[in-house]
């Protein structure tokens, strides 16, 4: 039985972009998204101009400014007219490990499509903290189904096992490997998070690529498998420095893809995962589920296991099905356990602004309001058919940017949605408290360097005022119809 499909949220897309479909306006300049501007959504109209200032970053869902700064609003002692957001600092929560997306097979292989001054242009735009400063990533162990073709590290001809794992290798990820070099240039301190879509078929009890469940005379020789792969790369200085078992583990449905019940999971952790990093000296963190919110008793059946709970990190979720609360539910039960956020994919056919206001309000404002330490997007970028993909893979994924061939690329709405986020809000940061009304959704952080950042989310149709409140001080602001701001001060 195939098990909830991962890509129905393109049913739950077409839902919520019903909106005004409006054009995509080409933004491959850094400096035209990152250009003052002279918006007035930051001072209220008759708000102070003098006081602590705060500075505004914003993007309207009608595109027609995209990750641009605005005029700076100041803090006084009154308050304007609109609701009130009141940030308290006092209350703090999660730590904050990044936001990002999945660098995918398919993502490098366009991304290295470009001429060598727009790679690194583009490189450096996403990945630098002159850019959008991503700061976690996550990476496919073996092909994921955005790659050009199905492979594993230890692929072997039909009939053949290698129980030794003679013939593992890395070449076929030699290109992700590269850019990963690249990155760590840029960034020496990137996070990321490593996931196998499928193991090698010859473990498999269908000796597919396609579903099937791993065979439990392999438990083992898997547990070595993931044993080198974290030894590799860190032999090409790469850390990983987490893993999940399985993207997935419910939807056997795609092209690679593997069945993982909670009871296999467990059963995988406790008795051969978890000791086999433990006799390696591997520190690499085990993160359970990493699939959907609709079922939280999986990740819970994981951690409630008195063998496998001391191996496990935490949870990671997706929200193609269920309710972004799910993580707060396995948090409250096991508040000593992180939870994660780490895959959302925005549609071909959706609206700019429908999937910017849905994914802002629930990926980023509502993961971190419901104690995730990362909120990541799906794939970085593909081409303008959104290829490459597997023979049954996801035909309809939009990455956060669009190669068109080697001189240019277009900014899509997924790097917008992540970088409201990952542009003012560094590792180490801590979520605070803020509240939310009037159809406005928010989450606030303090930095490491003191600042406090605030991101609101206007899911009206309409321009909403509204005070920020700190300290016992106000600032009047204004927010245009379904836009994202960031506030930081």
């Amino acid at each position: 039985m195939k098990l909830q499909y991962s890509y129905s949220f393109v049913l739950r897309s077409a839902a919520l972009c019903g909106v005004a479909l409006l054009s995509f306006l080409n933004c491959s300049s850094t400096s035209s998204d990152l250009a003052n501007n002279s918006d007035n959504s930051g001072n209220n109209g008759g708000g102070s101009t003098s006081g602590d200032p705060v500075q505004v970053w914003l993007t309207k869902g009608d595109q027609t400014v995209k990750l641009q700064q605005q005029g700076t609003a100041y803090f006084s002692g009154t308050s304007g007219t609109g609701t009130t957001i009141e940030v308290d600092a006092s209350q703090v929560f999660q730590n904050i490990d990044g936001f990002g997306y999945t660098l995918t097979g398919g993502s490098v292989q366009v991304i290295n499509q470009l001429n060598a001054t727009k790679k690194q242009e583009l490189l450096n735009d996403l990945f630098s903290s002159s850019g959008i400063g991503i700061n976690y990533l996550r990476i496919s162990i073996g092909a994921s189904d955005l790659n050009s073709e199905v492979f594993s590290y230890d692929d072997m001809p039909t009939g053949q096992t290698d129980p030794t794992l003679a013939q593992f290798s890395l070449t076929k990820d030699q290109a992700v490997i590269q850019m990963l070099k690249d990155i760590l240039m840029i960034n020496p301190n990137i996070k990321i998070l490593a996931t196998p879509w499928s193991p090698p078929v010859w473990m498999k009890d269908n000796g597919n690529s396609v579903g099937g469940s791993l065979k439990s005379e392999f438990y083992g020789v898997y547990a070595q498998y993931f044993v080198k792969y974290i030894q590799a790369m860190q032999a090409q200085g790469i850390k990983i420095d987490a893993i999940t078992p399985q993207n997935e583990p419910l939807h056997p449905g795609n092209n690679p893809s593997m069945l993982m019940t909670s009871t296999d999971q467990t059963n995988f952790i406790k008795n051969n995962l978890g000791p086999a990093f433990q006799a390696a000296n591997i520190n690499t963190k085990i993160i359970a589920y990493d699939h959907n919110c609709d079922n939280p008793a999986y990740p819970l059946a994981v951690l409630n296991d008195t063998a496998a709970n001391p191996y496990v990190d935490g949870s990671a979720f997706h929200l193609y099905a269920g309710d972004i609360s799910a993580l707060s539910t396995v948090h409250n039960l096991f508040p000593n356990k992180n939870v994660y956020f780490t895959e959302q994919w925005t549609s071909s056919t959706g609206g700019f602004s429908g999937d910017l206001d849905w994914h802002v309000k629930n990926v980023v404002i509502g993961s971190m309001r419901n104690w995730s330490k990362t909120a990541l997007e799906w794939n970085v970028a593909n081409d303008a058919s959104f290829g490459p993909h597997t023979s049954g893979g996801c035909t309809q994924c939009k990455g956060a940017i669009t190669v068109n061939g080697a001189a240019g690329y277009d900014k899509n709405v997924a790097y917008y949605i992540i970088a409201h986020a990952s542009k003012f809000v560094p590792v180490n940061s801590q979520r605070i408290a803020s509240t939310q009304g009037d159809n406005l959704s928010t989450v606030a952080f303090k930095t490491p360097a003191g600042k406090t950042v605030l991101i609101v989310q206007n899911s009206n149709s309409t321009e909403k005022a509204f005070n920020i409140k700190y300290n016992q001080k106000t600032a009047s602001v204004t927010i245009p119809g379904v836009s994202t701001a960031t506030y930081i001060f």
